[in-house]
């Protein structure tokens, strides 16, 4: 069926991307999604949920993301009349209006345990059953999801290397961490190690943390030697990467490791624990440097005896240069040349077929 044109004479979209947008990471992978659509020859329409208040449980707060998703579903298809749609999470899509592919680093199955995720797994099961394509981060995120599922093509988040990392001696910055999700992210576990490891001058700058979490993850108060930096605009962080000799975590759970992947690709040395969840990034840590991944992730004597060995072995220190080897196989893996190419060689001819 024929379609016109839509306000302002507006051609329809291609591809509505429908953006939960709950995390900086999650809108940074979203626009990036787009950016590949668009330049595969598609044309995009990216509308993004608008935040909800704040509640107090896990299952609660997916509702109320689920919502806004949705209103902001209904408000693109309405405009855009798309010839297909992408939500880019299973929480974009759990109140979907309309059947689409599903973006996700996640199934609601592996991070949603328990009571936390009461309705959201049964909900899953039954997009799961509708929704015509998966478009995973990973081959680990696809193999969380349950079965029965539909196709997928993997696309991974694309990792810019093409910047020149700034020299081990110019980095004024001991070590940070990100901990957008305190418990999550291990934020106690990195306290306990650093307490363990800092000597003298050196500082740890914990960003992304909600206020007062910092503290709360110590005991009480903010030690000596971590600055508690908050949440910071993509550019302010990225600087702060940079400008940092190690980037540490120990993650209870860790869907992708997006944050460190760029912590390599600023050539930052990864210093992290294992974890359970698709986590990527662990991956390519053990590739790169597997003295500085720890096995046993509530030892902190092991995750301190890690971080020093990070911090003490200057470039080209006969270990071979694992952070330069970090880059090369993040160039190998997520370049963005080659992340287009999946997008214009296999996922949109999947959407648009």
């Amino acid at each position: 069926m024929a379609r016109g044109r839509g306000p302002a004479g507006e051609l329809p979209a291609d591809v509505l991307l429908v953006s939960l947008g709950s995390t900086s990471g999650l809108r940074a992978v979203d626009d990036a999604l787009a950016g590949a659509l668009g330049r595969a020859g598609a044309r995009v329409a990216l509308v993004r949920a608008s935040a909800p208040p704040r509640v107090r449980t896990m299952a609660l707060t997916d509702l109320a993301w689920a919502l806004a998703a949705r209103r902001a579903a209904v408000a693109g298809i309405r405009r855009h009349r798309p010839r297909a749609i992408v939500y880019g999470s299973v929480g974009a899509a759990l109140l979907w209006p309309r059947p689409g592919a599903i973006r996700l680093d996640a199934a609601m199955a592996a991070n949603r345990p328990g009571r936390h995720g009461a309705w959201q797994r049964p909900r899953e099961r039954l997009l799961l059953a509708r929704c015509p394509l998966l478009v995973p981060q990973s081959a680990e995120a696809l193999a969380e999801v349950p079965l029965p599922r539909p196709g997928a093509v993997v696309v991974p988040p694309p990792v810019d290397v093409s910047a020149a990392p700034l020299p081990w001696e110019a980095r004024d910055v001991a070590a940070v961490t990100y901990a957008a999700d305190p418990h999550k992210k291990g934020l106690d576990r990195v306290l306990a190690a650093w307490a363990r490891a800092r000597r003298p001058g050196e500082l740890l700058v914990v960003c992304g943390a909600p206020a007062g979490a910092v503290a709360a993850a110590a005991g009480g108060r903010v030690p000596e030697g971590v600055q508690d930096a908050g949440r910071l605009s993509p550019a302010v962080f990225a600087d702060v990467l940079g400008r940092s000799r190690a980037f540490v975590t120990a993650p209870r759970r860790e869907d992708h490791g997006l944050v460190q992947l760029e912590a390599l690709a600023a050539g930052t040395r990864l210093v992290t624990t294992t974890a359970p969840g698709a986590y990527v990034a662990l991956s390519v840590a053990r590739a790169a440097a597997p003295r500085l991944v720890v096995d046993r992730p509530d030892d902190p004597a092991a995750l301190a005896a890690a971080v020093r060995r990070a911090l003490d072995a200057p470039r080209g220190d006969g270990e071979a240069d694992d952070a330069e080897r970090g880059r090369a196989i993040l160039r190998e893996r997520f370049a963005p040349a080659r992340v287009d190419a999946v997008v214009r060689e296999q996922l949109l001819p999947a959407l648009l077929r």
